[in-house]
């Protein structure tokens, strides 16, 4: 029998815990359906403390991230508030170990660090659908794709816990075939694992495009726009609709007027860069569309319950 590969998985505060599960589930099943040792793996933390995920939980932990580190795939799960999570000790560790790999795997935020990191610079890759703009924006020679992960050599990015799920049975079909792939998915009940050019889901869950393509070409706009809000009758021009027929598109699939969706999503892209970006409040307001610093703070007080710059501050 061969050597088993080794997976570091190495998990930050605020990540999600359908993430971890969708990283280091499948190779668990993979071994259990082989009956034999493929993979080894560790659960590792920036500090060696157990990350507190973004439910609220603990999750426990072998140990820290070493710059001697080395395997087959190190994994980067991360999630709301990175930044803050990610000290630069762990970075420059994150910048050493990663040389040692053979994949580097960024989950949701994890694309983030492997860029803070220095580990990617020129490489297709993806992250979660909220922050294409801000990750493009703030890393311009990236090529950002919308695919639900991405593979550009040993550099592999995955959106969120579906398409990380997704990431890691086609490692397990790279390296072990397509059988034990599809052995290890139906152990999920999960009978569909999407291609990696699959796109994202603008509104999840449902395939929105496919279902009402001119809803999903409303949103799509919405979400190019955030800098510069359009009036709903704009959208709906843009759409091929009549702005009644817009507004009763969002009544029944969204359950919510265009208006109050499309403040929402400026409203969402202003909390991730409150949490994960050190951007002044000035210029979080500009780059959602908002008329002044006053202006945010107001319309992001009666949706999150404090103000963008307390919200900061207890992060």
């Amino acid at each position: 029998m061969s050597q088993p590969r080794r997976i570091d998985i190495v998990i930050l505060s605020g990540s999600s815990l359908l993430s971890v599960a969708s990283a280091a589930d499948p190779i668990r099943a993979a071994n259990r359906l082989s009956g034999e040792k493929l993979f080894d793996w560790r659960i590792l933390s920036a500090d060696g403390q157990p990350p507190l995920l973004s439910n609220g939980l603990p999750f426990p932990v072998s140990g820290t991230l070493k710059p001697a580190d080395t395997g087959a795939a190190l994994v980067i799960v991360a999630g709301f508030a990175q930044q803050s999570h990610a000290s630069p000790a762990f970075l420059r560790t994150l910048s050493a170990a990663g040389r040692n790999y053979e994949i580097l795997c960024g989950v949701e935020a994890g694309t983030w660090l492997l860029a803070r990191a220095g580990l990617i610079r020129h490489e297709q890759v993806t992250t979660h659908w909220e922050d294409f703009e801000l990750l493009e924006s703030t890393y311009p020679d990236l090529e950002v794709r919308r695919d639900r992960f991405v593979i550009d050599g040993r550099i592999w990015t995955a959106g969120g816990a579906s398409p990380a799920l997704d990431m890691m049975l086609h490692l397990i079909r790279q390296w072990h075939g397509a059988s034990l792939a599809l052995d290890a998915a139906s152990v999920f009940i999960y009978d569909q694992a999407h291609p990696a050019t699959d796109a994202q889901p603008v509104v999840s869950p449902g395939q929105l495009a496919s279902r009402e393509p001119r809803l999903a070409t409303a949103i799509d706009i919405m979400q190019k726009t955030l800098d510069s809000p359009l009036p709903v009758p704009a959208i709906a021009r843009r759409s091929g609709l009549s702005a009644r027929m817009l507004e009763m598109l969002f009544a029944r699939h969204v359950g919510v007027p265009p208006g109050r969706y499309y403040l929402a999503l400026r409203l969402q892209a202003a909390r991730k860069m409150v949490l994960d970006t050190a951007l002044s409040m000035q210029d979080i307001a500009i780059r959602t569309g908002f008329a002044s610093q006053s202006a945010l703070s107001r319309s992001f007080s009666r949706r999150y319950g404090q103000s963008p710059l307390k919200m900061r501050l207890a992060g």
